[in-house]
């Protein structure tokens, strides 16, 4: 049986524990503390995120798209897929050595999505992005955490608020997409979203294709 060897590992910025890579065979894993953040095998819903995200955008629009958690780049691989050509995606990652794992050890996952020329990264703060940016993208995805309900980092939760729900919107263009990924379901985020002005999807799928733990995507339309 093959074990979990430790590729890297560093501190994040007021947390206890630390962030640390892992490799299985052909199996890679991201845990912090006790509770595993990501794992290469289960991405469907992730990939879903993206598809949906997307699916609105238009050659000759030159859309901006916003990814807020880089992970694995599972959802910024989806995300180039489904995009037109001419579209910008920038994805706001907030640990640096996630980006940096995802140009070495990850980079081949997702088919090397980073090296992409439509793709821009940003070190930071997803929401910074969102504040500073008013009526500027056609879609902001947040694959951040484990979503509204399953917070491993709680600065993260001011994401999910009314207050950031009322940036991202205001960040958005008219008819621009707010999509939102989970690992829990929560229903009193679905009335949220609706009470910050989103006409609101909550669509239900699978980590892992038609199996695995079951995950949330809402989607979210500024009209």
């Amino acid at each position: 049986m093959k074990i979990w060897a430790l590729l890297a590992q560093t501190t994040v910025e007021g947390e206890a524990y630390d962030m640390r890579l892992y490799q299985r065979g052909d199996e890679f894993s991201i845990k912090t503390g006790y509770s595993e953040l990501m794992n290469s095998r289960m991405h469907s819903s992730e990939d879903l995120l993206a598809e949906l995200g997307c699916r609105a955008l238009k050659q000759g629009q030159k859309s901006r798209v916003l990814i807020g958690g880089l992970g694995m780049g599972y959802t910024l691989a989806a995300a180039l897929k489904h995009a037109p050509d001419d579209a910008e995606i920038i994805v706001a990652e907030l640990v640096p050595a996630v980006i940096e794992w995802n140009r070495t050890y990850l980079s081949h996952l997702a088919n090397h999505p980073l090296k992409d020329k439509r793709v821009t990264v940003y070190e930071g703060d997803v929401g910074v992005l969102m504040r500073q940016d008013n009526m500027g993208f056609a879609a902001i995805l947040l694959d951040v955490d484990n979503g509204p309900d399953g917070l491993t980092r709680q600065e993260n939760g001011a994401l999910y608020s009314a207050k950031g729900l009322k940036s991202a919107k205001a960040a958005l263009r008219p008819h621009g997409i707010l999509g939102v990924w989970s690992a829990f379901p929560e229903p009193r985020f679905t009335k949220k979203m609706k009470q910050a002005g989103f006409q609101t999807e909550e669509v239900a799928c699978r980590a892992h294709g038609q199996r695995g733990s079951k995950h949330i995507v809402w989607l979210g339309v500024r009209p």
